[in-house]
């Protein structure tokens, strides 16, 4: 019973999975950047909307 309980408390495994989210997260930035460098129209037009909102102000 108090392995169970330590391994439910434990935080290691918790940071290692926050970690792993945080860089599938910039991997998927990153690609979605670089399917706008490249010209995919849908992606694009995503993000010129978005720095469009960024440079007027909102």
């Amino acid at each position: 019973m108090r392995e169970l309980i330590r391994l439910i408390t434990d935080e290691e495994a918790q940071t290692t999975a926050e970690y792993a989210l945080v860089i599938l997260g910039a991997a998927a930035v990153a690609g979605a950047l670089i399917a706008w460098a490249a010209g995919g129209k849908v992606i694009k037009n995503f993000f010129t909307k978005i720095f469009d909102k960024l440079t007027s102000g909102f």
